[in-house]
């Protein structure tokens, strides 16, 4: 069968292609690198000519494994870069230890330069630990926002799919590269140019900056009740600080035993049983995700005391806290 390409006319008097240096880290994630790949891909397809380059680099420029097995062959080994050049760190499982000293380094030495970096998934995390995103807005993999936020207390860390803030870009993982690259192609080429890419990718709904990368908790859990919903944001909004359910109830107008009877109905539990659930998710985030202390996680997940924390733990996950994160073998997964 003959291709019929669709080819959407643009600006000739663009200059040189604009050239990405893809960063692969050792379990990078496969499908937040091909989406951000290929949407540049399709792009050229699209203007029926050379719009982006790209090459695949890495430490040592030789082979790389992604997080599913694969085997990458790179391009290059990291290298100096021109100022335009455009950097995407691609981060996956275990991206604390796939971020070497070798790699902070090179970074921060681009960087100097004003080059734009992005981190694709679990990769913002590199750009925290070279210190490349104080004082700016980012986003992360949801899974890791707990332990990300703990660690990098000047990055403003919001729930967003894809941010861009300057010259650094954040992406929240999976398809949300797709997001990212159909922006950075309307601002190179318009409207039109990107949403012809989107079409290509049976992409129909383009997120932008605005959107959050998780469902809302309402409909996550299958509650619609507006009240019972105001009091869950609050508790997710209060780990550290765990307010009493008498003082949620009365938050939103109604007395203790109907939030007893709103949370026995929606979600077969008390409200207390809840909050405690919540605050345990996070503290095993922490623990598998971070090297804070044990004590260090009770507090900030709301316990007095280690012993507390460490007898609720072992109720709600048949283990203790210290066994936990003996068991883990890596961090921050993706």
């Amino acid at each position: 069968m003959k291709e019929q390409r669709q080819v959407v006319t643009v600006d000739q008097d663009t200059g040189q292609p604009l050239n990405f240096v893809f960063v692969l880290l050792d379990k990078f994630s496969l499908l937040s690198f091909a989406s951000a790949l290929d949407s540049l891909r399709i792009a050229n397809r699209m203007a029926n000519r050379e719009l982006y380059r790209w090459k695949l680099t890495g430490e040592g420029g030789e082979l790389v494994q992604c997080s599913a097995g694969t085997t990458f062959k790179l391009d290059a080994d990291l290298s100096e870069l021109q100022r335009d050049d455009v950097i995407l760190i691609c981060g996956g499982v275990d991206v604390q230890a796939a971020t070497t000293k070798r790699v902070l380094n090179w970074l921060r030495r681009e960087a100097r330069k004003g080059v734009r970096i992005g981190g694709l998934c679990t990769a913002a995390y590199t750009l925290a630990k070279a210190g490349l995103l104080e004082g700016k807005r980012a986003t992360i993999h949801w899974e890791n926002s707990d332990s990300f936020a703990e660690e990098f207390d000047t990055v403003e860390l919001t729930k967003s799919v894809f941010l861009v803030d300057g010259n650094r870009m954040t992406t929240a993982g999976g398809t949300s590269s797709i997001d990212l690259m159909l922006k950075l192609i309307a601002d190179d080429y318009g409207e039109d140019m990107a949403n012809a890419v989107a079409d290509q990718m049976i992409y129909s709904s383009i997120r932008t900056d605005q959107d959050t990368q998780r469902l809302s908790t309402p409909t996550r859990i299958g509650v619609r009740h507006p009240k019972l919903s105001q009091v869950i944001l609050m508790m997710e909004k209060n780990i550290e600080e765990p307010i009493s359910p008498s003082i949620l109830a009365k938050d939103v107008g109604m007395s203790t035993r109907q939030l007893e009877r709103l949370f026995r109905r929606y979600l077969s539990r008390s409200p207390k049983r809840y909050y405690m659930e919540l605050r345990l998710h996070k503290a095993r985030n922490l623990l598998m995700q971070t090297d804070m202390s044990v004590i260090n996680v009770a507090l900030a997940c709301g316990f007095a005391s280690p012993s507390h924390f460490s007898k609720c733990y072992r109720a709600h996950y048949n283990t203790t806290p210290y066994r936990e994160r003996g068991a883990q073998g890596g961090r921050f997964s993706a």
